[in-house]
């Protein structure tokens, strides 16, 4: 299947971590196979899927002879005893291709053929998969077999820019629900450490694709490192944000993280340290994606109060859910990097062309420069890889390019509109489940299964050796056959970009000039209660105060009060007076150290440096 390589890793050869990511370890049973592919990155930043199906052996050399003793004297006995230690053995197919439901039909028929002794070479079944030749994205199909009586089809999408997931993503808002994905989403997309755990090694793989396939367009570039052995774990203290997943048998040793964001797959919960600042998507955004979200995972949300509610309504089956989540994130970005194109700028063209993004300008004209959480996604890498591969004006367009373009104005107009919203992202649904499924008849397919309960079978001789010179005469004769097959390419149809509408602010001028008062008057009042000593109303304001102080006009507010407390007389404040403002200005210089930018003039930091020596803590 285009460079695959096929490997056998077993207890006598050096060990492969992640072919037995919890470590190679001996059973006193036999366990029924397992499948899971993990995800190696190499030098290139190249991705290697590396698909794994491990079974249990007889492991005879610690078997032993059996004695009896009848009669005060030792007779061996004659009877061949059931094997008592079972050793693991994993069949591992790595690819730069993502097709886990083939890789697993294949592996599977290997080991079929071994388990239940079928007339069939298993050197000719390596070298047909290996010289298997898969075409290149487009929508075409490829039937092929591997000489076992089987009947196998590769269905190629028709655009490879577009992620396939399956049902992984529907998958991933079943396991954590609607808020729990929207602040793994906002973390990874501000550059922050996501960590996933689960008993199953393949919930782990698609959960991970599953988050990092909600980030398209935007790519991510940090380490990604879907499956981690248990040797490894000490990858999880590294500096750089990551997406890494970890068997549940680790949890106790991953609690301690205090920089790392814990998302539990088996009981549906998160945990985000107290020491991270989480910036959440810029309001109406964070409201119309909930909502939206809503209506498709909770179709019957809507009417449940209703005297005389409809028919209940179904669900789309998994594989249209997954898309139509999909399709709630993808107008999510086309509204946020609306009009990005017009903050272009072609600094160089020759040899390679260089394009600058004007982020202050881009912010400026959207009302969002007080919002961390849209600064930070344009100061992080995977927002430079899309202004470079995005940037340039002539190239093949996809679904994000049509819709940034052309369907900004139509998503405004239906923000009020839950029918016309829903109708709008079934159709982009169907763009996308098309993408994956672009031939309506699929062709038959057969892949014989091992014999229900083999696994059990009391003598199974030891998967044999493979002859590896063998392999690779019939791979070598399987591509002489293959030598006037067309080529397995396919040519890109280049456009000019579409520039789309220009940039605009978020929201209403007027409802944010009201907005940025309203928030600087909480804090006015807040700083007034505390002087005043009124405990009740600064308990009643201080929460609104502190979401206030993430604006930068907030937090220059917030100095230029306490300038002139200092100012007018020498405070002197009790406990919990001191401990109000202490929380405020921890708020604030929290906010300053996570966007990694000084707000604060040297004066500023003069006026919080008068109040610190200012104020006397006195005892009770």
């Amino acid at each position: 299947l285009a460079r695959l390589v096929f490997c056998i890793f077993g207890w006598s050869r050096s060990p492969d971590l992640f072919c037995q990511p919890g470590g190679w370890q001996l059973s006193r049973e036999r366990k029924q196979p397992t499948f899971f592919v993990v995800v190696l990155t190499d030098i290139d930043s190249d991705r290697h899927y590396c698909s794994c199906l491990t079974f249990y052996e007889a492991e005879i050399n610690l078997q032993g002879t059996k004695k009896e003793e009848i009669e005060g004297e030792a007779e061996v006995s004659g009877l061949i005893q059931p094997a008592e230690v079972f050793a693991p053995k994993s069949l591992v197919l790595v690819s730069r291709l993502y097709y886990p439901e083939i890789f697993r039909a294949c592996l599977g028929l290997i080991y079929t053929v071994y388990v239940d002794s079928l007339n069939v070479s298993l050197e000719s079944l390596i070298a047909n998969l290996c010289a298997c030749l898969v075409p290149a994205a487009g929508g075409s199909q490829k039937l092929f077999s591997l000489g076992a009586g089987d009947r196998q089809l590769i269905q190629t999408p028709l655009h490879d820019s577009l992620p396939v997931t399956g049902t992984s993503v529907a998958l991933l808002f079943q396991q954590l629900g609607i808020q729990n994905v929207l602040s793994l989403f906002c973390a990874v997309l501000t550059e922050n450490k996501v960590l996933f755990h689960s008993a199953s090694f393949q919930r782990l793989s698609d959960a991970c694709r599953a988050l990092e396939s909600l980030m398209f367009p935007l790519k991510y570039s940090y380490p990604y490192i879907p499956i981690l052995p248990a040797q490894l774990l000490e990858v999880l203290s590294s500096p750089t944000p990551f997406i890494i997943g970890v068997h549940s048998i680790f949890k106790t040793d991953i609690h301690e993280l205090l920089d790392v964001i814990i998302a539990d797959l088996d009981g549906g919960t998160i945990k985000i340290p107290e020491c991270i600042h989480l910036s959440s998507l810029p309001e109406p955004l964070l409201h119309q994606t909930q909502s939206a979200l809503s209506l498709i995972l909770h179709p019957d949300l809507e009417v449940a109060d209703h005297a005389f509610p409809p028919p209940r309504t179904a669900l789309s089956h998994s594989k249209m859910l997954d898309k139509e989540v999909r399709a709630v994130f993808l107008r999510l970005f086309a509204q946020l990097f609306q009009g990005y194109r017009s903050c272009l700028q072609l600094i160089r063209i020759h040899a390679e062309p260089v394009i600058h993004f004007h982020k202050t300008a881009f912010l400026g004209q959207r009302g969002l420069v007080e919002n961390d959480f849209l600064t930070k996604v344009l100061n992080g890498m995977a927002f430079a890889g899309f202004v470079s591969e995005r940037g340039p004006p002539y190239r093949s367009c996809d679904l994000f390019d049509e819709l940034v373009a052309f369907e900004v104005e139509r998503i405004k107009v239906e923000e009020n509109s839950p029918v016309k919203m829903i109708k709008h992202v079934r159709e982009l649904a169907e763009q996308l489940f098309k993408n994956e499924n672009p031939n309506p008849h699929m062709a038959f397919q057969k892949v014989p299964r091992p014999t229900e309960g083999s696994h059990l079978r009391v003598h199974i001789l030891p998967f044999p050796k493979i002859n590896e010179a063998r392999v690779q005469e019939l791979i070598q004769e399987n591509l002489a056959k293959n030598q006037n097959a067309p080529p397995a390419t396919r040519i890109e149809k280049k456009c000019v970009v579409p520039a789309g509408p220009p940039v605009v602010s978020i929201m209403d001028k007027v409802t944010t000039v009201f907005n940025s008062a309203q928030r600087l008057e909480v804090v006015r009042n807040c700083i007034s209660f505390i002087f005043e000593n009124k405990i009740l109303e600064t308990e009643k304001t201080l929460p609104a105060a502190l979401r206030a102080l993430k604006g930068k006009a907030a937090r220059q507010c917030l100095t230029d009060e306490l300038g002139l407390h200092v100012q007018q007389n020498r405070a002197i404040l009790d406990h919990q007076q001191f401990d109000y403002i202490i929380r405020m200005m921890n708020c604030t210089l929290q906010v300053i150290c996570s966007s990694f930018r000084l707000f604060l003039s040297f004066e500023n930091t003069f006026h919080f440096s008068r109040i610190f020596c200012n104020y006397q803590y006195i005892s009770s």
